[in-house]
This record gives structure tokens, sequence and C-alpha cells, in this order.
């Protein structure tokens, strides 16, 4: 099978149907026209940039390289987390809570594929390694989000109710787990959901990808299911201890219900 390229005016006649939803937006009053324009500008930009940067990564295979950009990948998605919170934890405890869960559960995850599942050679391949790594890292971003999200804004709905079982003898834990379980499920629905609709609602993109780029179907399928499996194992685990440190630092060492550690979203 032949491999269809794209050329510059290819580009720009997708980029025209952007501009034309930004102009009804616009239209409509919608408010997002502006944000719309700049994440297309964002999404030209730096997938060029990551384009370059791979093509260099490709051509000299290094550990040291890909761990650097994996690290940039990381402190990234870290700070995409905080951005979306209503609520979010204050000073580096905002940024460094869901850089540390999708650090233990998307890294920890994507190493041990590479070593016992894919088998490339060097298992580091930036071919395999980078691609793998920012799937996972984008969808635990978004999962770890939302949980934090629902998380904290449920702690500032419900206080007056967990303050009220803390007074009746519950510690800590009881008396957030309600809302700590709500937030959990939360951040694991979106890939139940893109799991239990693979194939017949939706072509996930890894495997369109391939398939495009001229693989066989079969083999496509084969490198989906890997990787929605360890979206959902890197998305589930990163969610659970999210949210379950995310809920202790709620209170303090005597127990107290401590929203003073929030601050409000920009």
């Amino acid at each position: 099978m032949t491999l269809v390229t794209l050329d510059t005016w290819d580009l720009i006649m997708a980029a025209v149907l952007v501009l034309a939803l930004a102009g009804l937006s616009f239209r409509l009053q919608l408010g997002v026209s502006q944000q719309l324009l700049v994440a297309a500008l964002r999404t030209t930009v730096q997938l060029l940039l990551i384009g370059l940067v791979l093509k260099a990564l490709f051509a000299n295979v290094h550990l040291g390289w890909v761990m650097a950009m994996a690290a940039v990948m990381l402190l990234v998605a870290g700070r995409e987390v905080m951005a979306r919170q209503q609520r979010r934890f204050a000073g580096l405890w905002g940024y460094g809570l869901g850089t540390l869960s999708m650090f233990v559960s998307s890294f920890s995850v994507t190493v041990l594929a590479l070593l016992t599942m894919v088998g490339a050679e060097p298992w580091y391949a930036p071919q395999y390694a980078i691609p793998m790594l920012g799937m996972l890292l984008g969808n635990t971003m978004n999962g770890i989000a939302l949980s934090m999200d629902r998380l904290t804004h449920g702690a500032w709905q419900q206080r007056r109710a967990i303050e009220g079982q803390l007074l009746l003898g519950l510690n800590w834990s009881e008396a957030i787990a309600a809302t700590r379980l709500e937030a959990m499920r939360a951040g694991m629905i979106p890939i139940i959901n893109s799991m239990a609709a693979a194939g017949v609602v939706s072509l996930p993109g890894m495997m369109t990808g391939q398939i495009l780029a001229g693989a066989p179907p079969v083999e496509a399928v084969k490198y989906q299911i890997l990787i929605m499996f360890l979206i959902a194992a890197g998305t589930g685990f990163g969610t659970v201890m999210a949210v379950w440190i995310g809920a202790r630092r709620l209170f303090d060492e005597r127990q107290r219900l401590r929203l003073d550690r929030l601050r409000a979203g920009s």
C-alpha cells in the first residue's frame, strides 16, 4: 500500500474549516472563538516542533535525549492538569500532585510495556517510547484533571456535611469517602467509554494512523488493544493515587477540613 502524503495546501484547506468555525462562534457570541484560534495555532506550532525534535531523536538514538524529552512532556502535562481545575491546591501542591501521579503511573506503565511487551531494540527506541508515553500521559492527564476537579469542587460544596461527620467522630477518610469515590469514578469514565466504543463507534487514533501509513489492519488492531489497556492502567492508577493523596491533603494532622489550602482556578 502506497503512503499518501499531504502538502501545505491540504493543511490550509483543513485550517479554513477551523477559521469558519471560529467565525460562526464569534457570530453566535459563544465566547470561544479566540480560544479556538489560539488552540489551533498552538496545535500547529507544537506539532511542527515535535516533528523536528522526533526527526532528530530518530537520527540520534540516546537514552539521555529520550529521557529529556519525556521529562518535558511530563512537566507540561502537570501544568495542564492544574490549569483545568475550578479549585486547585495552592502552591507546589497544585502542580506537584498531578505531576507526581502521572510520573508514577504513566512512566512505570510505559517502561514496563517497552521492556516486556513491545520488545524494541534498544528498549528506549524513541519511535516507540515517545508516542506511547505521549498517549499515556495525554489520557492520564485528562483522568487526573477530571478527578481532582471533582474532588476539590465536591469537598467545597459538601464542606458542612463533611465537617458534621467529623464532629460525629468519623475520621478524615470516612468523612470524605463518598466524595473521594465519586472523584475516582469521574476520572476513569472517559477511558472506560473509549474502550467500550472502540471499533464500533470510533476507530482509535493510533490504529487509524497505522492503517493510513500502510500497516496491516490486524497488526494495527493488536497495537491499539495494547495501547488501550496500557492507557486504562495508567489512568486508573494515576487517578487513584492523585485522589487519595489529594483527599488527605484536604485535612490537617488534627483531621480538620482545610479548604484554605485550595484556591480558585484562573
